[in-house]
């Protein structure tokens, strides 16, 4: 898989770079087909996931072990979620965590009320949605066919061989091939645009201290790049059990510290208050919301979910293979109820917790004019450095959440070479260090380039990427459709052979408890040895009870 991949991604960055405004527009377009006239097959796809992957969880599969049957867990839970979080969307909770709450705030949905309690409730409600359960189903859908198929089966590290059990052995032909080729090319597209877009964030934050005059210096911008490439090459090579744990750790330890912070300087009753409300919330509307189109309020309520709600479907679905072959390969030893529980709850209830605690006080704030936040339009690059600004100590902690940052691209950059790695290599769950190395630095040499290419304070290239992104994210959720029931098959085969193999054993017990009797009988002469009396009526006495 190597070589097509490569290939395919190095001639799709010419075409962004070569012919920016024609790369984008025809990108775009075909993007505007996807998500203008599947706008319903997204948000019913993804809620039958969320349906799914719980019935999976809950039911009797649930305790289908993924690996051999007495196998322990690699990783301690602890370092298992925190793995699983910084890859899955820690960065994205860094970036949006007081932006998106603000920009609902800002612009509501239509239908929404005027007052500003009612935008409120809707931008934390409608937050909660775009990052709760139903990403992370996303995730599960994958993560849960690779890792059963990796783990239990034996098969090598890819997504064709968790289409196995529907396909067969054509899995092994062109088929399979394409499905691993479009899960590098997303993958490698999704990292790179994550990280031209997230260097951005770190620029504007070390303006907005006055550590840098011009964040959207080129210089920088490459530098920046550099430095996250760098670390997360080091990070890739020493592997999962070291460097990809480590910085996963020390990265939810920053996130709680910063969250702590703001708990303690922000205001504590509202965001416990905000919490406790939002969430009733979320539960009493996620059922109408996840199949909300927007049909009822006309263009204007469609435009708006098609730009945000569907776009992050698309989105999540792009991250798909890379986060959930990552989560697969480092759940070796889980039950399947464990692994979706703890992919699916644990990271959603931390989640609804940060977007409280950073979106809650930005709102509170907002509402009672103790910062104006939409005045000139919500500052998407610079709303959490503005919100910490505002709290005693705030500068300090802005300067540490630039390292969280920085952290959370390192790892979600050496997260996705390993995966890349894994499958451009056929399978191999511990590549060779030189591929690490190429696909770690393939990443950073792509953002650069379109970053480069683009004009003084353009992101053209990196936008097309993006939408090449959400773009390829269409077919891989046909995949995804194979991999539901491609693990609801493999799972009905295994309950059955349980059943069978319990009905066995049940039968062997029946027969040696049987045989012990009778061996008793013989003993205590209960049963007699000889060839026994006929009675009149002509029974045997063989069995006859024992006199008092």
């Amino acid at each position: 898989m190597f070589w097509p991949a490569a290939l395919i991604i190095l001639g799709f960055v010419l075409y962004a770079v070569i012919g920016q405004e024609t790369a984008a527009d025809h990108v775009q377009t075909v993007q505007d087909e996807i998500v203008g006239n599947l706008s319903w097959f997204y948000m019913a796809l993804v809620s039958l996931f969320v349906i799914f992957v719980l019935w999976v969880g809950i039911g009797r599969f649930g305790d289908i072990r993924l690996g051999k049957d007495n196998e322990k867990p690699e990783f301690s839970t602890l370092s298992w979620l925190a793995m699983l979080f910084a890859a899955g969307m820690g960065i994205g909770l860094v970036f949006w965590g007081v932006a998106e709450p603000l920009n609902f705030f800002d612009a509501p949905m239509p239908g929404t009320g005027e007052s500003d309690p009612e935008k409120a409730q809707f931008a934390m409600v409608r937050t909660f949605l775009h990052w709760g359960i139903h990403p992370w189903a996303i995730y599960v859908v994958v993560g849960l066919a690779v890792a059963y198929s990796v783990h239990r089966k034996g098969r090598p590290v890819s997504i064709r061989w968790a289409l196995e059990p529907l396909f067969g052995d054509r899995v092994k032909g062109v088929w399979g091939d394409v499905v691993d080729v479009i899960a590098i090319v997303g993958t490698l597209f999704g990292v790179a645009t994550s990280l031209g877009f997230g260097v951005m964030q770190v620029a504007s934050g070390m303006h907005f201290l006055d550590w840098v005059d011009d964040p959207s210096s080129k210089t920088l911008l490459v530098i920046l790049i550099a430095c996250i490439t760098a670390i997360a090459t080091l990070s890739v090579v020493s592997g999962i059990g070291k460097g990809i744990k480590w910085l996963s750790n020390i990265n939810m330890g920053l996130a709680a510290a910063i969250m702590i912070f703001v708990i303690i300087a922000g205001p504590t009753l509202f965001i416990a208050n905000g919490m406790t409300e939002s969430t009733g919330a979320y539960l009493q509307e996620v059922a109408r919301m996840s199949f909300d189109t927007g049909a009822t309020h006309g263009d204007e309520g469609t435009s708006w979910v098609n730009g945000w709600t569907v776009f992050y479907w698309g989105w999540w679905i792009s991250w798909a293979p890379f986060v959930g072959i990552f989560i697969a390969r480092i759940s070796r030893g889980r039950t399947v109820r464990e692994f979706v529980c703890g992919v699916m709850l644990v990271p959603t209830l931390l989640t609804f917790v940060w977007f409280a605690v950073f979106g809650g006080t930005a709102l509170q704030q907002q509402m009672n004019g103790e910062h104006d936040y939409t005045k000139d339009g919500v500052s998407t690059n610079n709303a959490l450095f503005e919100m910490l600004d505002t709290l005693p100590g705030g500068t300090f902690v802005a300067g540490v959440a630039i390292l969280l940052i920085v952290l959370f691209f390192v790892t979600s950059s050496d997260s996705g070479s390993y995966v890349v790695d894994m499958l451009a290599s056929g399978g191999d769950p511990n590549p060779p260090i030189w591929s690490r190395v190429f696909w770690a630095l393939a990443e950073g040499a792509v953002a650069i380039a379109l970053l480069l290419a683009s004009g003084s304070g353009d992101t053209a290239s990196l936008d097309t990427l993006k939408t090449a992104a959400i773009v390829i994210a269409f077919p891989f959720s046909i995949v995804m459709i194979g991999l539901c029931i491609a693990t609801l098959k493999s799972f009905r085969e295994e309950r059955k052979a349980y059943l069978e193999a319990k009905q066995r054993k049940e039968q062997e017990r029946l027969v040696d408890e049987t045989v012990a009797v009778i061996e008793e009988g013989f003993d205590n002469g209960t049963i007699p040895s000889g060839g026994g009396n006929t009675d009149d009526d002509g029974g045997s006495d063989l069995l006859t009870k024992p006199k008092p």
